[in-house]
């Protein structure tokens, strides 16, 4: 009987951890236990002693080349002094595995495991090292780039509107919200006018879920799946999105973002130009997200219904409202 044809799997733990540990040289005590699926699938690999992560992508998700340009720029940060999760070479000096799944190649990649924990509601100091990490980080990213999606008003507003429609009626008064705002977006973008030296490399991720901190306060940052190439303010307008979330109390937000906001400026300028488009460049990657999660519907689908749009589209408003992005 023919094996009838898929378009996404589960790797067996067992097996991968079989190949992994043949790849990688690793002794039998080490396990693969699932941690969470995903846009990409992540497994941990330990023993008593040591831990690594490895990230399965998901079929056509990113081609060899975009996880190439990843695990450079990781290499890059690391050979920095930066505090982020590095890939791992193999026993032949290989940094990408492939895998024939039932849908076709899927690519493993083993990462340094990211010591500490995540932390939803952060101290005051938790935000300043975040923000002074980032800077760090976007000085050596600074007017670089690498061959990745450039996230502009297009790819973040437009084609993201466009991944909706298949889904959802363009009556619907958040998806008038979504275009009407995208477009205002997309304007004060293009009039934003920021120089070289402001644009690079970004993570475009950075919330609590993509880092860990120990009790030193030192802060590790991971997941760089979705890196490219933009203004480097998205990586700075996203995180305090993700904070104006977290605390309800916006007294305790401002607090939290001022700290933020100093320890990046402890290590790197940030302009009155910059801090005045973190409402958009939030707002703009919450769009860009709920267009990842319309692609990738094979995983989004429990979720992507009308009532989840709503409460998403109410949390682009909130925002939105808060600060006057309409007005201004």
């Amino acid at each position: 009987m023919t094996t009838f044809p898929v378009i996404a799997s589960t790797l067996s733990e067992k097996d991968l951890g079989n190949f992994i540990l043949e790849k990688y040289n690793l002794n039998s005590n080490f396990e693969c236990k699932l941690f969470r699926t995903g846009v990409n699938h992540t497994y941990f690999i330990s023993d008593s002693d040591t831990k690594y992560v490895a990230r399965v992508y998901c079929y056509n998700w990113r081609s060899k080349t975009e996880i190439k340009e990843e695990l450079e720029l990781l290499q890059l940060l690391k050979n920095n002094s930066l505090s982020v999760s590095f890939p791992i070479s193999d026993k032949n000096g290989e940094l990408i595995q492939e895998v024939n799944a039932p849908e076709g190649i899927r690519y493993v990649v083993l990462f340094s495991f990211a010591n500490g924990e995540k932390k939803r509601f952060m101290t005051n100091d938790n935000c300043f090292a975040i923000g002074s990490l980032i800077a760090k980080i976007h000085n050596i990213t600074a007017s670089k780039k690498i061959d990745r999606v450039n996230y502009d008003s297009e790819i973040l507003l437009k084609k993201s509107y466009n991944y909706l429609k298949p889904f959802f009626t363009e009556d619907l008064s958040e998806m008038k919200f979504l275009k009407e705002i995208g477009e205002k977006i997309s304007k004060t973008f293009q009039e934003s006018n920021l120089t070289d030296n402001q644009k690079g490399i970004v993570h475009l991720d950075i919330w609590y879920d993509n880092f860990s901190i120990n009790a030193e306060n030192e802060i590790t940052i991971f997941d760089f799946d979705n890196c490219g190439n933009g203004l480097l303010i998205l990586d700075v307008g996203y995180f305090c999105k993700q904070l104006f979330f977290i605390e309800q109390d916006k007294n305790q937000y401002e607090v939290k973002v001022k700290s933020f906001l100093e320890g990046y400026k402890e290590f790197r300028e940030l302009s009155d130009k910059e801090v005045n488009l973190i409402p958009e460049t939030g707002a703009s990657i919450f769009i860009f997200y709920l267009g990842v999660q319309a692609q990738r519907f094979d995983w989004s689908n429990i979720f992507l219904t009308e009532n989840y749009l709503k409460m998403f589209v109410g949390r682009i408003k909130d925002w939105v409202d808060y600060y006057e992005i309409e007005k201004n």
